[in-house]
């Protein structure tokens, strides 16, 4: 089988890592999200994987904050009966492969379209009512593209950090004015680890930049959200099943106050 070359960089790079940290986790008897379709799309690529400095270590973290982001979604969906799922940012994350919504679910997933040519290459799309957009998850365009007949939420993993405060507001505007009802699932950097960012292996090697941090969660809340989720990420669950050193060193960073905010899950709701 032929293999698909990616010459991907900056932020988009960066998927790559979380994607072979999604499948390293697959492949450990603990794994959490036994992700087996983020293993098959990286034996489709051309790339040189080990050398996104991705350790056990943080290829569990990356499938523990899938989870938790995983476990919100789908208790939304079983709220209710027929809602939109808009997943920007999507890169090669399979999570609508994982959570199988059902008939009932539409279910959009969003990326620039160098992204989706890719995507298209190395995954599947999975069943039921899905649609891949390549576009910016700040363009006007694709909001007014989406139906607004539904309870929605808008998901995305890996995007908040790479934009400016000024893009976040006017992405959470946008989704806030658009469906009449519904909820925004996100991870972020506090301002410290924006400051560290060159300490993050993958962001070194893609050249990448991050921009946007939050140190307080209850912020957004001035753009038409009620916070109604927070987790530090030296808090979340299932940390038994990080190595031994792993533990440890969650365990000291979440000791010291200022390292303990440097990054976090989000969960609002809308209207407020």
């Amino acid at each position: 089988m032929d293999r698909v070359r990616v010459t991907l960089t900056g932020a988009q790079e960066t998927m790559l890592a979380t994607l072979y940290g999604r499948a390293l986790d697959s492949a450990r008897p603990n794994s959490v999200l036994n992700d087996a379709a983020a293993a098959e799309a990286v034996a489709r690529l051309d790339y040189d994987f080990p050398g996104t400095g991705m350790t056990t270590t943080s290829a569990v973290g990356v499938a523990i904050r899938a989870w938790q982001l995983d476990r919100w979604l789908r208790q939304f969906l079983a709220a209710r009966h027929g809602a939109t799922v808009v997943h920007l940012a999507c890169g090669l994350d399979t999570r609508a492969h994982r959570l199988s919504p059902g008939p009932d679910v539409r279910w959009v997933d969003v990326d620039l379209p160098d992204v989706v040519a890719v995507r298209e290459k190395v995954l599947p799309p999975p069943g039921g009512d899905y649609r891949l957009v390549g576009a910016s998850a700040t363009s006007p365009e694709l909001w007014e593209s989406i139906p607004d007949d539904r309870p929605t939420a808008v998901l995305f993993e890996g995007l908040s950090m790479y934009l400016s405060g000024a893009e976040v507001e006017g992405l959470v505007r946008r989704a806030v004015g658009r469906f009449p009802s519904g909820e925004l699932m996100f991870d972020v950097y506090g301002t410290i680890g924006i400051r560290l960012q060159k300490l993050v292996p993958p962001v070194r090697r893609s050249g990448a930049v991050l921009r946007w941090g939050l140190d307080d969660p209850t912020g957004p809340e001035a753009w038409g959200l009620e916070l109604v989720g927070s987790v530090r990420s030296t808090e979340l669950p299932m940390r038994d099943r990080l190595p031994v050193a792993g533990r440890v060193q969650l365990g000291i960073v979440g000791a010291i106050p200022r390292l303990r905010d440097a990054g976090r899950l989000v969960r609002y709701r809308f209207p407020a």
